[in-house]
């Protein structure tokens, strides 16, 4: 019968108030967040004049209709999508096999090719010249821009190279005494056993490519290929018009706007913030299980 272990007032008061500075901490986290979206979702005469502190008063939901309507939301939101896919599932490729092959001791110019790729995370040339590379590479207004210079991620591969480097070579070597080749043991060995920081670089490469919009500003001036966060950049700063826009939109039809709502810069800006922030916080949830294992095995060497 195990002994029950003795727990002395003073341990007691100490868990109990690191429990509540943690609590604390994690409301001031998420409090923004949560004013947000109770100020969406409250009148929107009270919202524009701050009443709405710690609960959604005369709750309605007509601003989210009403944002919808705003032109170009709905293309931005696929263009944005697709980069998220489309990208992510590249970089996570690009990133294992890269960070495979770097780990193979019989790879041709090994050390010349990790280095030279490492050594561009501390090299950045500034935005003119990659301006100016991106446009003779004719990828202006061309949404392979969105997609080509985020495949090769130096740090991804070196969490990936440092990954593999810690699994047991045994398995390779049984592997290659069966007859397999390299890849066949890349995808058949490396890649089953390295979900865990595979998962984490594709949370990071998808959060990054959907929160980008400076590639956007830069280089696209078609709007058929605006990202969401570039919508919202420009809603941000054009929230007053585009709130008088849906406000005649909304008196044509049959539903005339009241007070609480009638759209007003506030509301305009929160709303479109929620819509563009909650799709990338539905990744987490899928990919948590494997996200603290995959980022503290992969940083246990270097």
């Amino acid at each position: 019968m195990r002994k029950a272990v003795q727990v002395s007032p003073t341990d007691k008061m100490i868990t109990v108030l690191i429990y509540v500075l943690f609590s604390l901490f994690a409301c001031v986290c998420v409090y923004p967040f949560y004013s947000i979206i109770i100020n969406t979702i409250s009148a929107n005469d009270i919202s524009a004049r701050g009443d709405v502190v710690f609960y959604p008063r005369n709750i309605h939901f007509q601003n989210y209709l009403d944002v919808f309507k705003i032109p170009g939301l709905g293309n931005a939101a696929l263009i944005s999508l697709g980069r998220t896919v489309i990208g992510t599932l590249l970089t996570v490729g690009a990133s294992a096999f890269l960070g495979f092959m770097f780990s193979q001791e019989d790879m041709w110019g090994r050390r010349f090719w990790y280095r030279f790729t490492v050594i561009t995370m501390f090299f950045n040339a500034g935005i003119i010249p990659w301006y100016l590379t991106m446009r003779s590479l004719h990828l202006t207004n061309n949404f392979l821009a969105y997609i080509l210079p985020t495949i090769v991620a130096p740090f991804f591969i070196i969490l990936v190279k440092t990954f593999v480097e810690s699994t047991p070579k045994e398995l390779q070597q049984a592997a290659s005494i069966d007859g397999a080749g390299t890849m066949m043991i890349f995808f058949r060995i490396i890649l089953p056993i390295s979900k865990p920081i595979l998962a984490t670089v594709a949370i990071f490469t998808a959060v990054d490519q959907w929160n980008s919009f400076q590639d956007t500003l830069l280089l696209v001036t078609d709007s058929k290929l605006y990202t969401l966060q570039f919508i919202l950049y420009n809603y941000i700063n054009q929230a007053s018009s585009l709130s008088t826009m849906v406000n005649l939109q909304n008196a044509g039809s049959t539903a005339i706007a009241s007070l609480a709502t009638e759209q007003t810069t506030t509301s305009i800006r929160m709303t479109v913030t929620i819509i563009v922030v909650a799709p990338i916080l539905l990744i987490y949830p899928i990919f948590q299980r494997f996200f603290v294992k995959g980022i503290m095995i992969g940083a246990v060497k270097g």
